[in-house]
């Protein structure tokens, strides 16, 4: 079951295409290997589903580098000097470390159901369906709390809103919910700045998603995959996750994410239709 060189560039785009969009990069990765003939749960594929995200991350890592130094260097002066703890920025810090723990959590310990039973696209139809109606709420939340008064900008991020988010997130490995869809509807429904709650989401996902393709290093079997491959399907994630980044900062500049919800429930009906009337398999 080696994968081509084709797999590996279809499977790359939607990586880097859908892993930061609130789309859900999982669910669609699931569909995409599913079209191409692959089988989803089989260890080498999930492997490398989880290891094409080191592109993405990467790509994360290089567009907010300086964020990231500036972040790291008030966290470490923190922990030296009670007076650089009034730094905002140290606050910010600990509330991505802490909002990130969650999610490596519950991923390792649900790791068996993640890789088996919630692959099947039944869950993934589902999803896109079910937590499109918690983006609408969070955006009518967002909304009637701009009315009385404004949003909460990034220094107004505390640890609490870490935990929250990162809480939620958890959800995120339901393949079809979007770990971005959901950390944005939570930092929206608390009143977050819709740029500053896109912006601390992809900062939760640096460790998640660096974790994830780290542990999913151990799965990948390079006889079976492929190095070249391998290695494709790394940096076709990286460019276009690159490019997904800076179109989806500028797009909720002036958006909400409601043009996403009238993506994720069509798809998601498509796709219970397609399943349903067996021209793909659940599983």
């Amino acid at each position: 079951m080696e994968l081509s060189y084709l797999d590996a560039i279809v499977l790359g785009i939607v990586e880097g295409l859908t892993e930061y969009l609130p789309v859900s990069s999982t669910g669609h990765l699931t569909v995409a290997e599913k079209l191409l003939g692959l089988q989803v749960d089989h260890p080498a594929v999930t492997g490398y589903t989880a290891t094409i995200q080191i592109g993405a991350i990467a790509a994360t890592l290089i567009y907010f580098w300086r964020d990231i130094d500036r972040l790291f260097r008030a966290w470490l002066a923190g922990l030296r000097s009670p007076a650089a703890r009034a730094d905002h920025d140290y606050t910010l810090a600990w509330a991505v470390i802490v909002g990130s723990l969650p999610v490596g959590l519950v991923g390792f310990a649900a790791q068996s159901l993640i890789k088996g039973p919630l692959r099947s696209l039944w869950v993934v139809a589902a999803a896109l369906v079910l937590w499109s109606a918690v983006m609408w709420y969070a955006e009518r939340v967002y909304a009637a709390r701009l009315a009385r008064g404004g949003d909460r900008s990034e220094d107004d991020i505390t640890v609490r809103d870490g935990v929250v988010l990162g809480l939620v997130q958890c959800l995120s490995l339901i393949p079809g919910v979007s770990r971005s869809g959901a950390t944005i509807s939570a930092g929206l429904i608390g009143g977050i700045n819709r740029v500053v709650a896109t912006r601390l989401s992809f900062f939760l996902a640096i460790p998640a998603l660096t974790a994830a393709g780290l542990y999913g290093l151990g799965d990948v079997d390079t006889s079976v995959i492929g190095v070249g491959p391998m290695v494709v399907g790394l940096v076709v994630s990286f460019v276009v996750a690159y490019a997904s980044i800076a179109w989806l900062l500028r797009f909720v500049a002036t958006n909400s994410l409601r043009p996403f919800i009238w993506y994720r429930v069509p798809a998601g009906l498509l796709l219970a239709l397609a399943v349903g009337v067996g021209w793909l398999a659940p599983v």
